[in-house]
């Protein structure tokens, strides 16, 4: 889409949020007394100021009657008010509660305002029980929606991962939900505050003054409107905002990880330009979405004070005729403050709501995808004595409907066999390792390992019996002692170092100070790319499964690492069914069988030398390694 927004239209706002909301349904009790505490302090809140009121009229009460001649009754004051042409007078004094010649009653007006400062307190601690209460549910919840992305990542087929860019995972499992988890802390305060306030407040309103309470309702329909009108259009700009992100995201963790290759070909300036491109972007986006948000306040703010200006107007009148008391009509001035100011809240608040909906939304994306097959209720196991015979008969699979790339795949290996897979880029080769491993399911033959169908087996167990060496090592943060040992936790010391010794590690590791010892980062910096190549060997040596997967395990290193790292695997595949997948020919010579694939079918099989004497697609493809310079690439790939 132009300008980096979404190419989705932002999805209805109440969805979602009924779905946050069944989250925190799951602590109803915590909800319940948080809701009790807010309601108690939202009510102490709202009578506080009639009670103030109160305290108004006695100070009013005591000045106007100080002004009075003492031993006469209020009647024979007004009486004489009336007398000499002082009717407004007259009508104050009347509606008034006052006794002539008595000034201000400050024993009467000290108990009032201890009891609203007593109020307040109370109010004050059952709005702090409240917000740690809620505080505790908030975090709660989200500690389970972080765990139940965890465990639904963790489930989802290997596909989802191909199409998706980690850099964009990442920021929905890391930044949107750190941002919902925001969002619903600031919010769901204020908003039940809020609207329980704008009730609370409006009730003893109406009780003050039904005329002046209409007054303060007049505006409310016109917040209402102004905040969906923006609502709106802010949606679908928060939506866009938290996209960026992501995509700004992928962008830079692609340029950590290949910087090397960034620099090499002098392609910075380039990155730098795609960069400034996605973070533009990003900050367009969030800056029309907070522009547009933030004009909900202002909206607001100017409603009330129109409201506040009138109030204030016909209250003053309606205490010049002696309808209210100035008490009242003080009292009633605050209350509009409590009325508008929730409102003011709400929409000052609903740009988070938005970006947290938005967040949310990307979160659901995850949990609403397609999990893997279930494994079935009942699963088959292998027979415990098997030795890892692999059977593929008639497989047809394809990552498109559209698009076929294996078909009618058929092969045998027998136990204790070394099976190398060959042929030229997007053939099929790994693919096949994948189907094996049911990183992705076929869509007809089938596949078995010891005479056990690999779909009536969980995938932890087949998965158990597998291990794998791949053309990317893989090495996670902690010393080179953890990295083997992760091959099999419960393994001994001595299991361990027999493993390293097996893999050739030990001659690494005695060039090292600190030994098995050296820590190594993510990226597996203080090691070459061999040595660690030659620590994933000694890692899927520990496991000791059946079936070996060697996936171009030598294609990236140096002919004295390679020679290591094939005496190495030649110890790993004894009495184990292996699978080699290699581009290098001299790698695969003492092969048992050698499956040939071109388009996703096996064109040739048999061993090195029968193949080479049957001068087909093999013997082109050794020739091309072998036997110097190629002039003519097409007619090689062509067969002639």
């Amino acid at each position: 889409m132009a300008g980096g927004m979404p190419g989705e239209k932002a999805r209805s706002f109440r969805p979602s949020v009924r779905r946050l909301l069944g989250l925190l349904a799951r602590r109803r009790l915590s909800l319940l007394v948080v809701v009790a505490c807010t309601v108690g302090s939202v009510v102490l809140t709202a009578i506080s100021p009639r009670i103030l009121g109160h305290a108004t009229d006695i100070i009013f009460a005591g000045v106007i009657g100080a002004q009075l001649p003492s031993g006469i009754t209020k009647a024979q004051a007004v009486q004489g008010l009336r007398e000499r042409g002082q009717g407004t007078f007259a009508d104050l004094v009347a509606s008034t509660d006052l006794t002539p010649g008595v000034g201000v009653d400050f024993t009467a007006l000290g108990r009032t305002l201890t009891i609203v400062l007593a109020l307040y307190v109370v109010s004050s601690i059952l709005a702090w029980a409240m917000g740690l209460l809620l505080n505790v549910t908030v975090q709660q919840t989200v500690r389970e929606l972080r765990a139940d992305v965890e465990d639904k990542i963790h489930r989802l087929p290997l596909s989802y991962f191909d199409r998706t860019p980690r850099g964009e995972l990442l920021s929905r499992v890391t930044n949107d939900i750190d941002n919902l988890a925001q969002s619903m802390q600031q919010t769901i305060t204020q908003l039940l505050n809020s609207v329980l306030t704008v009730i609370a407040v409006l009730v003893v309103m109406v009780v003050i003054s039904p005329l002046l309470s209409l007054i303060a309702l007049a505006t409310v329909p016109l917040a209402v409107l102004a905040t969906a009108l923006v609502a709106k259009r802010s949606k679908p700009h928060f939506l866009a905002q938290w996209k960026n992100t992501g995509r700004l995201n992928a962008q830079v963790e692609e340029a950590f990880t290949g910087h090397e290759v960034i620099a090499l070909f002098g392609r910075r300036d380039e990155v730098q330009e795609r960069f400034d491109e996605r973070n533009e972007t990003l900050y367009a986006a969030s800056w029309k979405a907070q522009f547009i948000s933030g004009i909900i306040m202002p909206a607001i703010m100017f409603l009330g004070n129109l409201n506040y200006v009138a109030i204030a107007v016909v209250g003053g009148l309606r205490v010049a005729s002696g309808s209210l008391s100035l008490g009242e009509v003080q009292a009633f001035v605050q209350y509009s403050r409590q009325f508008t100011q929730p409102l003011t809240q709400i929409g000052s608040m609903f740009n988070l709501m938005q970006s947290g909906v938005a967040s949310a939304e990307r979160i659901f994306d995850i949990l609403d995808e397609e999990v893997e097959t279930p494994d079935p209720l009942k699963p088959a196991t292998p027979p415990s004595d098997g030795r890892g015979a692999v059977t593929f008969a008639d497989v047809d699979f394809r990552y498109r409907d559209d698009q076929p790339l294996i078909t009618q795949l058929s092969l045998a290996a027998r136990p204790g066999n070394m099976v190398a897979i060959v042929g030229p880029t997007g053939a099929g080769k790994t693919t096949v390792v994948n189907l094996l491993m049911r990183f992705y399911d076929i869509h007809s033959g089938s596949i078995e390992l010891d005479g056990v169908e690999t779909r009536s087996m969980t995938r932890a167990d087949l998965r158990s019996r597998t291990g794998m060496v791949l053309q990317d090592s893989w090495l996670f943060g902690g010393t080179i002692w953890d990295n083997i040992a992760y091959g099999d936790p419960t393994a001994s010391r001595e299991a361990v170092l027999e493993a390293a010794r097996a893999a050739h590690v030990d001659g690494l590791v005695a060039t090292l100070p600190d030994g098995y010892d050296t820590v190594i980062d993510e990226e597996g910096g203080g090691v070459s790319a061999g040595e660690k190549q030659l620590i994933t060997i000694a890692r899927a040596f520990l496991a000791r499964p059946q079936l070996l997967i060697l996936d171009e395990a030598t294609s990236s290193v140096d002919t004295r690492t390679e020679l290591l790292i094939q005496k190495a695997m030649v110890a790993l595949r004894a009495d184990r069914t292996s699978f080699v997948i290699a581009h290098r020919l001299s790698t695969v010579r003492d092969a048992d069988l050698i499956l040939v694939m071109e388009s996703g079918r096996i064109v040739e099989q048999g061993t090195h030398d029968e193949l080479l004497d049957a001068r087909g697609a093999y013997h082109r493809l050794y020739t091309s390694q072998f036997t110097g310079p190629v002039d003519d690439v097409d007619a090689v790939a062509a067969g002639r």
